[in-house]
C-alpha cells in the first residue's frame, strides 16, 4: 500500500485529504504540529503522531522513520506561532530560519519544502486528492448577490490578488469599494471580524489565490469558522477564486450562509 505523510495543523482540511486518501487506498501517516488539530483526524490516519511547533528535527525523523516517500501540508498553522512563544524551535529550525531573507510566509515555506527535499522526501500538491473541494465559477448560495454586492466582489477580489503578490495574506474586507482590513499574520478570521466591525456590518469578504501561487502549501480554503465569523460581524457576502479555492464542508458553508441571508460567490 502506498504511503502519503500528513502535516497537520488546525481545521478540517487535514481531516477531509485524510478520508480522500484512505478511500483511494492510500495509507496516512498524519503529524499534527499546531495546538488543537481535528481530534477525527487520529481516528482516521492509519498512524498518528504529535510534534511541536518548530522541531522540525524530529518531525523529519519521523517521515523517515516510517519511509514515507512524500508529504503534504494542510491546515492552519500560523506565524503567530513564532512571536507569541507557542512555537519552540529547535536548533535545526532555528538555523533554517536564521538563514532567510524574510519571514514571509512562501519564503519559510519554500524552505521548509527545501527541508524535506534535502532528506529525500517530496511534497504533493495539497489540491491533488481533493480537486472536488474547489468549486467551479458560479453563486453557490439561494440568494444571489446584489448589483452593489457584484461590484464590492470584483474589486474585493482584485485588491485580494494584489495583496496575495506582495506575499502579506490572500483576504481583505470591503465596503463601497474601499479596503476595511487586509489579512497580515493574524490570519483570515480575525481579519473578517475586524473589517466587519470597522464597516458596521454590511461588508464583503474575499479570499484569492496568490498570483504564483505554489500548490504545495497555503492554497486559499473557507469553511464553516470563516462562515461564523462573517455572521457575528454582519458580513453579507463572500467572494472566493473558482477554481483555485477549497471550501471545507461545502453544505455546512451553504446551509449557514442560506440560513442568515450571506451570498457566495466564486468568480474567475
Amino acid at each position: 500500500m502506498n504511503t502519503i505523510g500528513l502535516i497537520a495543523g488546525v481545521g478540517r482540511l487535514p481531516v477531509e485529504f485524510a478520508r480522500a486518501a484512505r478511500g483511494m487506498g492510500f495509507a496516512v501517516v498524519a503529524i499534527a504540529v499546531a495546538p488543537g488539530v481535528d481530534s477525527e483526524l487520529a481516528r482516521i490516519a492509519g498512524k498518528y503522531y504529535t510534534v511541536g511547533l518548530g522541531e522540525l528535527d524530529r518531525l523529519l525523523a519521523i517521515v523517515k522513520q516510517e519511509a514515507v516517500p512524500r508529504v503534504t501540508m494542510l491546515g492552519k498553522v500560523t506565524k503567530e506561532h513564532l512571536f507569541s512563544g507557542v512555537a519552540q524551535p529547535d536548533a535545526r529550525m532555528r538555523q533554517l530560519l536564521a538563514g532567510l531573507p524574510d519571514l514571509n510566509d512562501d519564503t519559510v515555506m519554500l524552505a521548509l519544502v527545501e527541508a524535506f527535499a534535502g532528506e529525500g522526501i517530496g511534497v504533493l500538491d495539497q489540491t491533488q486528492l481533493i480537486r472536488p473541494l474547489m468549486p467551479a465559477a458560479g453563486v453557490l448560495t439561494k440568494r444571489q448577490p446584489t448589483p452593489a454586492e457584484q461590484a464590492d466582489m470584483e474589486y474585493g477580489l482584485f485588491m485580494a490578488r494584489q495583496i496575495g503578490g506582495l506575499d502579506i495574506g490572500q483576504t481583505v474586507v470591503v465596503k463601497n469599494r474601499a479596503v476595511l482590513a487586509v489579512e497580515a499574520i493574524e490570519g483570515t478570521d480575525a481579519c473578517i471580524r475586524r473589517g466587519g466591525q470597522l464597516g458596521r456590518g454590511g461588508v464583503i469578504v474575499a479570499k484569492a489565490a496568490k498570483p504564483n501561487q505554489d500548490l504545495r502549501f497555503d492554497v486559499p480554503s473557507v469553511g464553516p469558522d470563516t462562515l461564523q465569523a462573517m455572521i457575528e460581524t454582519g458580513a453579507v457576502a463572500l467572494v472566493i477564486e473558482a477554481g483555485k479555492t477549497l471550501v471545507v464542508d461545502k453544505q455546512q458553508v451553504v446551509t449557514l450562509a442560506d440560513n442568515n441571508g450571506i451570498a457566495i460567490s466564486a468568480l474567475s
